[in-house]
Formats: C-alpha cells, structure tokens, sequence
C-alpha cells in the first residue's frame, strides 16, 4: 500500500512548467543532452558505419590463407581495399548528416538520411576518404620506414621526415571536423571544400584542440582495450566510438562552419541563416494572440494534504 501512496504523491504535485521563450542551454549542458536523449540512436548509427569496415575484416581474413593460395587471397585484398576506400568517404558523409541533424535538434531517419547523404555526395567524399587513406597509409609507413634508416644512417635527420608527416597528419585530420560538415551542409565545389577546411583548421583552433582531445582520448582508450581486453574492444567497436567521436565533432565544429561560411552566405543576400531563426526567442507578434503559453509562469501546485477519513476503493 505505501509503494502505491509514494507513486500516486508523484502525480500530486505540479511546476511551473518550461516557458515557451525560455533560453536554449548551450555548451556541455546542450551536448550532454542531446547525447542522453539520442545515445540509442546513436548506437544504431556505428552499427550502419561499422558496416562499411566489412572489407578490412575480409582483409584479415585473406591474408591468414596469403601462402595456401597466394593469387586468390592477393586479388580479394585488392577488391577489398578498392571497396573500402571507394565508400568510407561516402559512409563518413551519411553519418555527418545524421549528427548534424542531431545537433541542430532535428529529427532524422537514420537509414534515409544516411543513404541520402551517401548517395548525393559519393564522388566527392569519395576523393575525401581516398586522401584520408592514403594519409593514414604514409604516416603508418614513416614510423615504420624512417627509424629504421635513422638506424642505418646513424643519423637522427632521418627523424624530420617523420615528423613532418606526422604534422601534415594532425593538420589533415583537424580539416577532416570541417569538410564533411560543409560537404553535406552546403554545395561547394572540392577546391573550396579544402580551402575552407585548410583555413577553419586554423582560425578555430581552440574548438579543434577540444575535439583533438576527445578523439586522442577516445583512440587511446580503444587502443588500451585491444591490447589488455581484447574481447571487450570487439564488443564496443560496433556501438560505440566511431558515431560518438562524429556527434562531438558535429557538435563542437559545426557553430565554426556556420559563423564562418553559412552566415556570411545568407548575410550578403540580406537574409538570416534558417538554422539560426528558431535560436533567439522573439517578441515580434504579427497576429492577435487568442491562447497564452503559460509556461513557466504558473503558480507551482504542492501536494494535497491527506484528509482522515475512509477511502472508497
């Protein structure tokens, strides 16, 4: 009888409700719920990308059988490795489309709007995740190829090189929080695409030291579990860090690309951004108002006081 008196004094009480105008949360309180409130769906969205790693487990998996028949296992890499640089750009582009819309509070349908994106912009993200892999490839081989001549050579010259790849790498990779964004945002040729994002890399450096961060984080931790729980690093991979690193770098990137590129777009015509018209509430009433919203502004009800007496039941 008391759990159902404890419940039933939940619905005896009443706020003053959420004003219609009140201000919209911003920074961690915004991203963590947006993050709460989507966090299944996010989930949803990594097994969808996850998906496009298919050929790099097809990969391993061939170069296990590489000497029982060697042309066999050589051809099904090639055809792999062409299939998944060919769509990982593509399937990066989907799921930017899906956060974006997460971010600027919208709704989304996963597999439509993933597609949709994957479709639309498959030559251009194409050469995207092309170059991405090749710039993962050489920095892969620098710190493979280049100690071992500094070892030959006697010499730690032979280390600048590293280095160097290493920075253009980091420079890559904070363009990256940008081009996927304005290729699903906007309709920007692939020159200005790169030149937006080669200068965005800069100019917001502070928002992408963040996002760095929480990628460095990320990667480590992941990195950590394959080397000490491996069967746990398989267990997270399909649900977890690819889709959550994309909403915090959506999140964190986006407000860059539209103070940036979108704004000064609609500014030149004399417009606001679209995205923007909804953020501010406005006292502007154009019509005769018939019904107030009294959000926020009723008298906050407390709980009755119990009356003695029989209860009918």
């Amino acid at each position: 009888m008391s759990m159902f008196s404890k419940f039933s004094n939940d619905f005896e009480s009443r706020g003053s409700g959420i004003a219609k105008n009140a201000p919209k949360k911003k920074g961690l309180m915004l991203f963590f719920e947006i993050f709460i409130r989507k966090f299944w769906k996010l989930l949803q969205v990594n097994m969808l990308y996850t998906v496009f790693f298919i050929p790099l487990l097809i990969i391993l998996v061939a170069i296990s059988f590489i000497y029982e028949n060697m042309p066999v296992a050589l051809t099904l890499c090639g055809i792999m490795l062409v299939l998944f640089v060919a769509t990982i750009g593509p399937a990066t582009a989907g799921m930017t489309k899906v956060m974006r819309n997460y971010v600027l509070e919208k709704h989304s349908f996963i597999v439509h709007d993933f597609f949709r994106a994957f479709k639309a912009n498959f030559k251009k993200a194409s050469l995207i995740g092309f170059i991405d892999c090749f710039i993962m490839l050489s920095v892969y081989a620098s710190f493979v190829v280049y100690p071992i001549l500094a070892k030959q050579s006697g010499t730690k010259l032979m280390y600048i090189p590293m280095v160097i790849t290493l920075s253009l790498a980091i420079v890559v990779m904070m363009m990256n929080y940008y081009i996927y964004l304005m290729l699903i945002a906007t309709n920007l040729s692939f020159k200005n695409l790169v030149k937006n994002s080669f200068a965005l890399a800069f100019v917001a450096m502070k928002n992408n030291i963040i996002t760095f961060a929480v990628n460095a984080v990320v990667i480590v931790g992941m990195a950590l579990l394959y080397i000490y729980m491996r069967y746990l690093f398989f267990m997270l991979i399909p649900f977890v860090p690819s889709a959550f690193l994309c909403f915090v770098t959506c999140f964190n990137s986006y407000p860059v690309i539209q103070k940036y590129v979108i704004n000064p777009y609609y500014a030149s015509m004399g417009k606001i951004n679209p995205e923007l018209v909804n953020e501010t509430p406005s006292d502007d009433i154009s019509e005769e108002v018939i019904c107030e919203d009294m959000g926020g502004k009723e008298k906050p009800i407390g709980k009755r006081k119990k009356t003695k007496g029989r209860r009918i039941s």
